[in-house]
């Protein structure tokens, strides 16, 4: 199971939060550690590194997605719960760009466009290169700010 760093870093960090007694971060772990096996079962082969990124990244969006619906349904202690589980799985992936580092490069990436692109056309651009260094959200806004701008 240890092959890579992600996973044998998530299960040292799951002993020691066992010994800890810490129950949030020993359940999140494991669920985290089982997406991972779950994904190297169905494609029975290890993961890469940028797979098991992918992974981790599934289950932010997961975690993202739960919060909105808890906060609608107004049901703050389960949201609160999905907030602390992103957080400790974001531990495992890279740092996600900035705001302002994440508008700027959207502006020139936008910027190098035809003049006649669309917001399809200048996702299409930007997600490929951005995609994994930032949330799909902050993306799609930052294209329309720069779209906005042209």
């Amino acid at each position: 199971m240890e092959d890579n760093d992600i996973v044998g870093r998530l299960s040292e960090d799951l002993k020691t939060a066992m010994k800890a007694r810490d129950a949030d971060r020993v359940a999140t772990l494991r669920m985290a550690i089982s997406a991972m096996n779950y994904r190297r079962i169905e494609r029975n082969a290890a993961l890469t590194p940028e797979e098991q990124e992918d992974v981790l990244r599934k289950q932010v969006k997961q975690r993202d997605d739960s919060i909105e619906e808890f906060t609608k349904a107004g049901r703050s202690e389960l949201a609160d719960k999905e907030r602390r589980e992103r957080e400790i799985i974001k531990e495992y992936l890279p740092a996600e760009l900035s705001t302002s580092q994440l508008q700027s490069e959207v502006a020139a990436i936008v910027a190098g466009l035809a003049p006649d692109a669309r917001f399809g056309d200048a996702m299409k651009a930007v997600l490929p290169v951005l995609g994994k260094r930032a949330n799909g959200k902050a993306i799609q806004e930052a294209v329309k700010t720069a779209m906005a701008q042209r």
